[in-house]
């Protein structure tokens, strides 16, 4: 028998992880600081890592995932684009990362605690999705 919280928390994770591929994406061509840069290329890979580890169990739930919801990644890509139109600096792109990962953690950690039941390995990889946001977060503070 599947577990729903599981596969439920799992598909939060993989919903998250691509948002905030796709957010490290829109701001890379704005970035002029090579140290900047290579921040968000290694998160980029540790994100797409984890990305392809969620897909593996995901496929073992014969689960094809989450995207992120159409809205949230609509007025993403808006806030990123109007920020940086103004002003295209290596700050604003550092508060913009700032923010996506105060609003993955906040959503992760409440999707932790909706899915209690969730097995441990689904868990263990929010968990290291919750480590990457805050490990990001504080790397961009010497940005801002």
């Amino acid at each position: 028998m599947i577990n729903q919280d599981t596969v439920k928390l799992l598909r939060e994770c993989d919903s998250g992880v691509k948002m905030g591929i796709s957010a490290i994406d829109d701001v890379m061509a704005y970035v002029k600081s090579n140290t900047l840069k290579g921040i968000l290329q290694d998160t980029m890979s540790e994100s797409q890592r984890l990305k392809d580890d969620l897909q593996i169990v995901l496929e073992n739930y014969h689960d094809q995932g989450k995207e992120p919801n159409p809205m949230a990644k609509g007025m993403s890509w808006v806030k990123t684009n109007m920020k940086l139109k103004m002003d295209e600096s290596d700050s604003t792109v550092a508060e913009l990362m700032i923010d996506g990962c105060n609003m993955g953690i906040k959503s992760l950690s409440r999707y932790l605690n909706q899915y209690k039941n969730a097995d441990s390995k689904s868990k263990s990889l929010a968990g290291k999705l919750v480590s990457s946001e805050e490990k990001l977060s504080s790397q961009m503070r010497q940005f801002l």
